[in-house]
């Protein structure tokens, strides 16, 4: 059977933007809503949404005519009689599928496949609505549908096995990569995705860090197109409730179980941009402008906390060298500490090179790039880092090597003088326990590599002094970095976001429910995001994936947390990732 004539059910923005496809690609349109005010609002969406692409450049004016051509409008179910193929957008409740799947029954022709766009909702009791659930499958796009190169084709114990070909065939023809998977809440992308933005939603129930310091911690520390909180008023918090309510009632995962807060939103009227209002205020509702984010308020930090001319840094692995070159370019004197000659030249070395290169790019001058160097100075015993007024240590992630150092560093380094610990998931208070100054010790949490990763944490303890955090908020100010403040907790936001994630997907793996290159797909297609989980645990390393999973799992004490078997296996063989050759992948 050929596809020729498709029926669209629902024309919000989901809707809307998967009839645009469909016209876009030579199909006719049938396109259909409850009513002729809802269905002029989908009308002017359409024609609003290809105005647009004409004036970008992305669609002449004769094919935007075309298109529209192709869609035709009706608030009868009836006119869908000859469609081969029907797509569902309707709003995702299950009673309201179910019957409208055994309405269309009576309608379609015997041959037509019945499609639903649930981002979440059992595909197999829609199915079961219809004398023809081999014929039903799921289809489900990624808002916005015209951009988004991915679709989920979701079967079910009971749809043909020629359907799925036919769907899949289908997807292709609109320039989508389809990823056959079975129906199970959330699939791939919204199983891994919902999971890590409920998480968001309680790091910011909590109180642990603002919504803006959330949202850019996973911008600049992970790439992602967009920060969690603004991801969800983007989706609709009624939405995101529902889809994290399904999952946790399908799974029984509580780390599905929607965050208290997204339900008092909702019940407040408080659903994303759609309403004007969520966990950012808009300029109307609707609209992608944001009219009360706080920002940074540099206003308050800079001339706040304590002098700072001279900065010490102690290592000679690439992320001290790259914070050294960091603080040098910014402008500061930068004393580094390295355990022999060899590698305090090395250190340079390193150095030299990265600024050689950034005046090949054209992001440095030469004189700029000479006056770095000079405010660098190498030196192999601590004693050189007494006169600093603050400290960054960039060695070994090790508690015992690292507490022994915030000991030798206490006893000599000034009165005053700022200690910082760049850990990732190592307790601050621990390394500031061990001083006699507790309150001057701070973690500053840089990003690999220093030089290029606009993102630091900045971590306070329960002991650091305010003027100490508002020192660290300024100098990373002042050396081109976007600061977030947060606690002294596992994992602090960016790895405490991520890294249960990434289990995550190491556990669908594990049951046999995707393929890592089809999870790796759904999450960059889907998701926008820079990497696939798999290709991401690969870089970072599984032994470092592993420990910091760990972390996780001892502090939360969270049994969503428990670092995935697959993981511990892979890292007790020694499939360590790239660096050794083979991880979740073989490298050559």
């Amino acid at each position: 059977m050929s596809i020729a004539v498709v029926g669209v059910i629902g024309l919000g923005t989901m809707g809307a933007g998967i009839a645009e496809v469909l016209a876009r690609h030579g199909y006719d349109v049938i396109a259909i809503e409850e009513t002729e005010a809802a269905l002029d609002r989908g009308r002017g969406s359409l024609e609003g949404s290809s105005a647009r692409a004409v004036s970008r450049s992305k669609m002449t004016d004769e094919d935007r005519i075309a298109l529209l051509g192709r869609i035709s409008f009706s608030v009868d179910l009836a006119s869908l009689a000859n469609a081969d193929l029907v797509i569902e957008a309707v709003s995702e409740s299950l009673e309201l599928k179910k019957d409208l799947f055994a309405r269309l029954d009576a309608i379609v022709p015997a041959h037509a496949i019945l499609a639903t766009n649930t981002s979440s909702l059992s595909v197999t009791d829609i199915a079961v609505a219809t004398s023809r659930p081999s014929h039903v499958i799921g289809i489900h796009f990624f808002n916005p549908a015209p951009v988004q190169a991915f679709v989920e084709i979701v079967r079910t114990v009971v749809t043909s096995q020629e359907v799925v070909d036919q769907s899949v065939a289908f997807a292709s023809t609109l320039e989508k990569e389809p990823v056959v998977v079975g129906d199970k809440a959330g699939f791939i992308a919204n199983a891994l995705l919902f999971g890590y933005l409920n998480h968001a939603v309680s790091m910011f129930e909590s109180r642990y860090a603002t919504r803006e310091d959330i949202d850019a911690a996973m911008r600049l520390g992970c790439g992602y197109p967009m920060g969690p909180l603004m991801l969800l008023d983007l989706i609709g918090l009624d939405t995101a409730y529902e889809i994290l309510d399904t999952m946790y009632r399908q799974g029984r995962d509580r780390l599905h179980a929607p965050s208290p807060i997204l339900k008092q939103m909702v019940t407040a009227g408080l659903r994303g941009r759609k309403s004007g209002r969520g966990f950012y205020a808009y300029e109307s509702p609707g609209s992608p402008v944001v009219v009360d984010a706080a920002g940074a308020d540099a206003g308050d930090t800079v001339g706040r906390g304590r002098p700072v001319a001279r900065v010490g840094v102690v290592g000679s692995g690439t992320m001290a060298s790259g914070i050294v070159e960091v603080f040098a370019k910014g402008g500061f004197d930068v004393v580094f500490v390295a355990r022999s000659a060899d590698k305090a030249d090395t250190v340079l070395a390193r150095i030299g090179k990265s600024l050689a290169k950034g005046v090949e790019r054209g992001k440095l001058s030469a004189d700029d790039r000479d006056a770095a160097l000079a405010r660098v100075q190498g030196a192999t015993e601590l004693s050189a880092l007494a006169d600093v007024d603050l400290v960054v240590e960039a060695v070994v992630e090790d508690l015992g090597v690292k507490t022994q150092l915030f000991i030798d560093l206490d006893a000599i380094c000034k009165p005053g003088a700022v200690l910082a610990t760049t850990t990732s998931s190592l307790p601050v208070i621990d390394m500031a326990a061990v001083t006699d100054r507790p309150q001057d010790v701070v973690g500053l949490h840089f990003f690999n590599p220093a030089p290029l990763m606009r993102l630091v944490e900045v971590v306070g303890t329960v002991a650091t002094s305010d003027d100490v955090v508002a020192t660290g908020v300024r100098v990373c100010r002042e050396i081109g970095k976007h600061p977030v403040e947060c606690g002294d907790r596992a994992g602090f936001i960016v790895n405490a976001l991520l890294f249960p994630y990434l289990n995550d997907a190491i556990r669908m793996l594990e049951a046999n429910y995707a393929t890592a290159d089809d999870i790796d797909l759904a999450m960059k297609k889907g998701c926008g995001y820079p990497m696939g989980p798999f290709e991401l645990l690969d870089v970072v390393g599984l032994d470092v994936s592993l420990a910091i999973q760990a972390t996780l799992y001892r502090e939360f004490r969270e049994p969503g947390f428990a670092p995935a078997p697959r993981l511990e296996h892979l890292v007790t063989a020694g499939y360590l990732g790239r660096k050794t050759g083979r991880g979740f992948r073989v490298y050559t």
